[in-house]
């Protein structure tokens, strides 16, 4: 078996007061465009898993968000075919700002009971039965 780079990659799941649950569409002409993903990104050399969502909250929707409001919750580890991945997933029920898709084709709030109705990356999909349970 051949070792493979490990990639954190940092999520949040963004919920509002409604119980709904924030998911972007990934943009086209990136890899996995146009399935639905967690918010986040990579954590770059030096930075914290809290840190970098910070950063990619801030970047790719307008918000700001605070480390007192990431709440660990689950993680995923998934082997693509280049690299394995480690993201673990914040929960966020306080931000400020509003929200806009600027790296993203388009964002949607749902229901975490109706998650599976959009496709995900492998890596996010089997974090949906976690936020139904919790949600």
């Amino acid at each position: 078996m051949t070792e493979k780079r490990l990639l954190l990659v940092a999520a949040a799941a963004l919920v509002d007061a409604d119980g709904r649950v924030l998911i972007c569409q990934r943009p086209d002409g990136k890899q996995l465009a146009g399935l639905w993903e967690f918010p986040g990104g990579k954590v770059e050399t030096g930075e914290t898993p809290e840190a970098c969502l910070i950063r990619e909250l801030d970047e790719e929707l307008g918000i700001s968000v605070t480390q007192a409001c990431l709440a660990p919750f689950v993680f995923a580890s998934h082997e693509y075919e280049a690299f394995h991945l480690l993201m673990p997933l914040y929960l966020i029920r306080r931000w400020t700002g509003t929200l806009t898709a600027k790296e993203h084709k388009a964002i949607a709030w749902v229901k975490p009971s109706k998650l599976t109705d959009y496709p995900m990356p492998p890596a996010d999909a089997p974090l949906v039965a976690w936020l139904r349970d919790l949600i």
